[in-house]
């Protein structure tokens, strides 16, 4: 299997196209034909970049872990405050959510993980290690100067608060609303606030 930093344009294009899919439809919900009808080209031409959709997925995941740790980089980069890192973390979620009410790739993805090959399961399982390691770190932070209570563990209010954000683009999608993972995490970091 590639890795996403081997990949060629045309690839990149095939991964492009199946993002937004998974983003709207999930693993069970694309196929090598509906790539090709995005990308305009035929279904072998898939096949010769990703032989199997699993491989495809996978690469996807890392790309998309791997953009989600260089918005970290950029985060912690732009932003000297604990909370106000946490509050740039909820727009990633919340530009995603905007485009068409899309969600997470790898919550649509972990909702899936019963019927996800292994390999593809075990990515999903990667870009939520990062991301709650993270939090956690930014957490923790946040209580130590005391801008977050710490009755609980950095690590349980780093579950809840990304379990916070997933929901909010499930639920925003299913009722149809405006209010996306913006709104929850100002809710969820004012009640979590010393």
């Amino acid at each position: 299997m590639k890795h996403f930093s081997e990949i060629s344009p045309m690839a990149e294009r095939i991964i492009d196209a199946a993002q937004g899919l998974i983003q709207q439809q999930g693993y069970n919900g694309f196929s090598y034909d509906d790539v090709a009808k995005i990308v305009g080209i035929k279904k072998p031409s898939i096949h010769h970049h990703f032989a199997k959709k699993e491989d495809l997925v996978c690469v996807l995941v890392q790309r998309y872990t791997h953009q989600f740790r260089e918005e970290f980089l950029s985060i912690e980069g732009q932003h000297t405050s604990p909370m106000d890192r946490l509050a740039a973390y909820a727009a990633l979620f919340e530009q995603t959510f905007n485009r068409d009410k899309r969600l997470c790739v790898c919550g649509m993805l972990g909702a899936e993980s019963g019927s996800l090959p292994e390999s593809a399961a075990d990515e999903v399982a990667l870009f939520f290690k990062l991301n709650l390691d993270w939090l956690s770190r930014m957490i923790g932070d946040a209580q130590t100067v005391g801008l977050i209570k710490s009755n609980c563990a950095a690590e349980s209010l780093a579950q809840a608060y990304l379990s916070a954000l997933e929901g909010a683009m499930v639920l925003g999608r299913g009722m149809r609303t405006l209010q996306g993972p913006a709104d929850i995490a100002r809710t969820f970091l004012s009640t979590v606030s010393a």
